[in-house]
């Protein structure tokens, strides 16, 4: 399989993992018309002095060790699969890089084997792109859980924000729909990044204040920063009943304790027949819409869930 061919599953493999809000809209393309309110492949994410910068969007490999009943790239799932090899996916990034059609790289994967071999091939990729092209852009890269604290370390120092995916609002949801996970393994990586990210920004911050007003030394060439946008996650609404207060509850208690920057919401879509699954087809998005809204409410402007929506 050559790799645009590579390029095109996984692509369009990575579009239900969100690094932004959706469109709001489900328009496909039709022939003769321009625009298409859910293609593939690319996503946009905003500086902190509010660049809109465009990101390739793709997934490491489809394979997945995982049976997750919403999931399309579930292990029981007839669908092509396919990898990257780390080197690929890295000149890849360059070549859209230097062609001016993105400006970093968004990258989630499937568990292939284990969670440690998939992360240290994601590594080798990452590594290939900072240190032998010299790559300085935006990456966001899903840390996936089980992944040893060592190689989680290795991670969040080549790229810029990371993730770990909630995946559904409680844990009773997660037993039901995605058995081969649970909230504890999932929490844990979390807090990992939290402790690393806290810790880098106390030694760091120590350097600058010597370096500053004792005047002793240079600052030494350190390493680089461990995940300086922090992280985020993703859970997905609307699969499982659980109430929009205890969705924003939960966002609200992830903001305090594992001082994340975003909690991203993701409409429930159809993709696989299951029984533990709800029937319809209807996708949440005005719901999904109105999350974003209150959770802005919360994080900029300090309202509490129970102050936005009620029981009812």
């Amino acid at each position: 399989m050559d790799t645009v061919e590579k390029l095109g599953i996984l692509a369009d493999a990575a579009k239900y993992d969100v690094a932004c809000t959706s469109s709001g809209s489900d328009r496909q393309a039709r022939a003769g018309q321009l625009g298409n309110t859910v293609a593939a492949g690319l996503c946009h994410s905003f500086t902190p002095d509010g660049r809109c910068i465009s990101l390739l969007k793709v997934l490491f490999t489809n394979v997945c060790i995982h049976d997750c009943a919403y999931c399309v790239n579930r292990a029981s799932n007839d669908v092509r699969r396919a990898s990257f090899r780390p080197r690929e996916l890295a000149d890849l990034v360059i070549g859209f890089y230097r062609r001016n059609y993105i400006e970093g790289l968004f990258l989630s994967s499937g568990v292939a084997g284990s969670a440690d071999a998939t992360t240290e091939r994601i590594i080798e990729c990452l590594e290939i792109l900072r240190f032998e092209h010299g790559f300085r852009g935006y990456i966001h890269a899903k840390a996936i859980p089980g992944t040893s604290p060592d190689l989680l370390d290795r991670l969040g120092r080549l790229c810029d924000r990371m993730s770990v995916n909630l995946e559904l609002p409680s844990s009773q949801s997660l037993a039901l729909l995605a058995p081969g996970k649970s909230r504890a393994g999932i929490l844990e990586p979390m807090r990992q990044i939290r402790d690393r990210v806290a810790e880098d920004h106390d030694t760091r911050g120590l350097v600058r204040k010597r370096v500053h007003y004792l005047k002793q030394v240079e600052a030494p060439r350190k390493e680089r920063a461990f995940a300086p946008a922090g992280q985020s996650t993703q859970m997905i609404i609307g699969a499982t009943p659980e109430s929009d207060l205890q969705i924003l509850s939960l966002s609200q208690a992830l903001y305090a304790q594992i001082g994340l920057k975003r909690v991203f919401f993701s409409a429930y879509l159809p993709v696989n027949d299951d029984v533990r699954l709800p029937s319809g087809a209807g996708v949440q998005l005005d719901r999904e819409h109105r999350l974003y809204q209150a959770d802005w409410l919360m994080r900029f402007y300090g309202f509490d869930a129970d102050e936005i929506v009620d029981t009812d």
